[in-house]
């Protein structure tokens, strides 16, 4: 197998098949539509699975699968770890020799000091990884052109697990063929489901929804409501399907990034090319116990066309009155405060905006927020100053407190971190980057 290579039609699983029988320890680096891909391969086995669009959101939503049946992943500790080795830059900015070091992803870093601090278990750990593997293993299947280079796999921290490829890829191609069935209607797991709120779309023959499905239809992707939902997505899609198709659910595209990643549309043949992959039983799948219900289920899903009987026993009448969130909002900026409401009002969250500072913490007692979004720089008092207050009042110690702020400095975060905030958002974010900040803390 050549070391370096383009191509047109893609076939991901021939490049991987390659490797199964390979005694050389390698890192599959693909790329394709500005994201790429890093297979981690040793002796064979696969032993990590990473790509270049938000790998911490990936892992805080597989760490919530897991804290499902591991107290130990609290959402404090989930925070934790993403202060502690989220960086500023993404994945595309380390080296090449960076990235054929599985040591330096700092996601691999966060993930051996849960092992450290013993928030989780090694058997833990190892499937938690399988599950972060099939996820990107699935994405990286849909390509059809880019490049591909194999490089030395280089190490510096202790292997977790290693997984059998073919038995891996037998599994991604079946929840592959599972997310086609619901084509053209859904095309990506990251588009956004809104519900139509109109009695005319309400259809006795259609399966109800769930009360709490639609409460929180609020801008996020059929991926991360699944995770707050605590549903499989496959399961999950396969329930709003058939309302998607009626219209009374509509589906936005995804927010960038994860608009880069390929469509849903059609799998390269080569996934169902029975050159690498035999027909493997489920039961020797190999895959993590602490998913396996979600797994299992997955492979069992009829097909998107008997999606009214699969849901037909789901109990949901028209949205009834919910929680609607507070967020409040400090900044001197009149066009960052506008821009913050626009984001979130547009998703039916309620906006407090306070452009004086010397006002905050008055607003923050009246309106009891859920959420605040503090700026960092202001006249007359800084944004430490003010979480360090606002943390001082007994009422709000477990209140998420985001700066907002330009500054990118580690000194920075390490002040915001000693004064009690829980998060940072950079000047200038994006809508996507405001609701991550929503999902990592008021959906937990």
């Amino acid at each position: 197998m050549d070391n370096t290579g383009t191509f047109n039609k893609l076939s991901p699983l021939s490049l991987l098949g390659q490797l199964t029988n390979s005694a050389t320890n390698t890192c599959l680096h693909v790329s394709s539509n500005s994201v790429y891909w890093l297979i981690y391969i040793e002796q064979g086995k696969i032993i990590y699975a990473t790509d270049s669009l938000e790998p911490f959101d990936r892992l805080e939503r597989h760490l919530r699968i897991s804290s499902q049946q591991n107290s130990q992943l609290t959402s404090e500790i989930r925070l934790h770890l993403r202060l502690l080795f989220e960086p500023d830059w993404q994945i595309q900015q380390l080296t090449m020799d960076q990235q054929h070091d599985l040591g330096h992803l700092p996601e691999y870093q966060a993930i051996h000091w849960l092992i450290r601090e013993k928030h989780l278990l090694e058997l833990q750990t190892g499937q938690l990884i399988r599950a972060l593997t099939i996820e990107v293993i699935e994405s990286l299947l849909l390509i059809k052109a880019g490049t591909y280079e194999l490089q030395e796999l280089v190490n510096s921290l202790p292997i977790i697990c290693q997984l059998d490829i073919e038995s891996t890829l037998r599994y991604c191609q079946a929840r592959l063929q599972i997310w086609q069935s619901f084509t053209p209607q859904i095309t990506s797991p990251y588009q956004r489901p809104y519900l139509l709120v109109n009695s005319r779309f309400y259809d006795k023959t259609l399966p109800e929804l769930q009360q709490h499905f639609t409460s929180w239809m609020k801008g996020f992707s059929l991926r991360h409501l699944a995770v707050i939902l605590g549903l499989d997505e496959i399961q999950f899609a396969q329930m709003l399907y058939p309302h998607i198709l009626h219209g009374s659910i509509l589906l936005h595209e995804a927010d960038p990034p994860f608009d880069q990643f390929p469509p849903i549309i059609t799998v390269s043949s080569a996934v169902n090319s029975p050159q690498y992959i035999t027909q493997i039983p489920a039961a020797e799948l190999n895959l993590t116990p602490s998913y396996n219900d979600v797994e299992n289920s997955a492979l069992q899903i009829t097909p998107a066309n008997r999606s009214h009987d699969v849901a037909e026993n789901m109990v949901i009448s028209p949205p009834q009155p919910q929680k609607n969130y507070k967020i409040l909002s400090v900044d001197d900026s009149p066009t960052i405060l506008k821009e913050i409401s626009r984001f979130l009002e547009d998703e039916k969250f309620s906006v407090v905006t306070v452009n004086e500072p010397i006002k905050a913490v008055m607003s923050i007692i009246r309106h009891k927020p859920d959420l605040i979004l503090l700026d960092l720089n202001m006249a007359g008092i800084d944004g430490y100053e003010l979480c360090r207050i606002i943390r001082n009042n007994s009422q709000f110690t477990k209140v998420p407190i985001i700066f907002v702020t330009g500054n990118k400095g580690i000194i920075d975060k390490v002040k915001a971190k000693i004064v009690g905030s829980s998060g940072y958002l950079t000047k200038p974010f994006t809508r996507a980057e405001l609701m991550k900040m929503v999902f990592m803390h008021l959906t937990t």
